[in-house]
């Protein structure tokens, strides 16, 4: 496994990362703790180093089970865990973005992950009513005192991502470096804005849900899908555009056919090779789905098989970005001379 840089930061992750969401069978479909940790060693044996987690999964198990499994090398780890979400409740401030819920989550990962510090602090959903300056000063709090050393976030919309990371650039705060979002071929809109903001801000985005909840490793046409996640309605929410998802599990199996690969494989290759840096976040109940996952690395698609699943999953920017493809607007916004400004 090679590394790259955590956005505009020093810091080495792997290139994939080890999502662990399915640590622990408190939500009825998770990996027992034996199994949890054969996953574990055989991504760490594989050369990842970067874990993400968060204070709610499997209600708590999943930083439970890191926090042993973590015993005796925890700085060669690169551990990133979540805030922002609760089980319901009684107590209005047990979830959202507000400093209070920041500093009570903290606290209590710390606690179950047995270290004195957390390398990536992740803003796991946008709450729509914290003042973003709350946050960020927040934030950079936690980083003074060394219980953070970077953040990122996640599920946000893109204008609140630039608006933070001015402010903490102008205020001398600690910006985001990293940004988790829903991407696969399934999920193309964050091209839209999200990625463009990425590429701005220089920052590595880390995709969950990489394979579409399954549907993109074919299980589903497999009948493989008892025991997945996401079945029947579900499903039908997951991938509302039942017509468009049939066009791009064909374009896999074509790509299968040409190279020996599993479909997960080939759709974790082409978001490997974005136009900004992607991480996928490989979940895994199961040895061979981490064993199968991992194999993506040695995958190169070609370039016309790369344009075939392109054009399978491709989406409409809508405005402004349709409109600036338009040759009128071309001719006029450089008064016709686009083809000699060289930029």
């Amino acid at each position: 496994m090679n590394y790259r840089l955590l956005g505009h930061s020093g810091l080495r992750v792997s290139e994939l990362c080890l999502g662990t969401m399915t640590f622990g069978e408190d939500w009825g479909w998770g990996a027992p703790k034996e199994e949890a940790r054969k996953i574990y060693d055989a991504f760490r044996e594989a050369g990842g180093n970067f874990i993400d987690t968060a204070n709610v999964y499997t209600q708590g198990s999943s930083e439970t089970f890191l926090g042993e499994f973590m015993s005796g090398h925890r700085d060669s780890i690169v551990l990133g865990t979540k805030y922002t979400n609760a089980a319901p409740g009684t107590d209005p401030n047990a979830g959202g973005n507000q400093r209070k819920n920041m500093m009570q989550a903290i606290e209590a990962s710390l606690r179950r992950l047995k270290t004195d510090y957390i390398d990536l602090y992740w803003l796991h959903i946008w709450d729509r009513m914290t003042p973003v300056e709350e946050v960020m000063r927040a934030f950079d709090d936690l980083v003074r005192q060394g219980k953070v050393l970077y953040v990122g976030v996640s599920d946000v919309p893109g204008w609140w991502i630039s608006k933070a990371n001015t402010i903490a650039a102008f205020r001398g705060w600690t910006p985001f470096v990293a940004l988790q979002i829903e991407y696969s071929l399934i999920e193309r809109t964050v091209e839209r804005e999200l990625i463009p903001v990425a590429k701005e801000f220089d920052l590595t985005v880390t995709a969950w849900s990489p394979l579409a909840g399954g549907v993109l490793s074919g299980k589903y046409a497999s009948g493989e899908a008892a025991d997945a996640r996401y079945s029947g309605e579900m499903m039908k929410q997951w991938l509302p555009n039942q017509e468009r998802s049939g066009r791009i599990v064909d374009a896999l199996q074509n790509v299968s056919k040409q190279t020996g690969r599993s479909n997960a494989q080939i759709a974790l290759a082409w978001l490997r090779n974005r136009s900004v840096p992607v991480i996928p976040i490989i979940g895994a109940r199961k040895m061979h789905q981490l064993e199968d996952n991992i194999a993506s690395l040695a995958l190169s698609l070609t370039k016309d098989q790369t344009e075939l699943l392109d054009d399978a999953s491709a989406i409409e920017l809508g405005f402004p970005y349709d409109f600036y493809a338009k040759e009128m607007a071309t001719v006029f916004a450089y008064g016709g001379l686009r083809d000699k400004i060289l930029a």
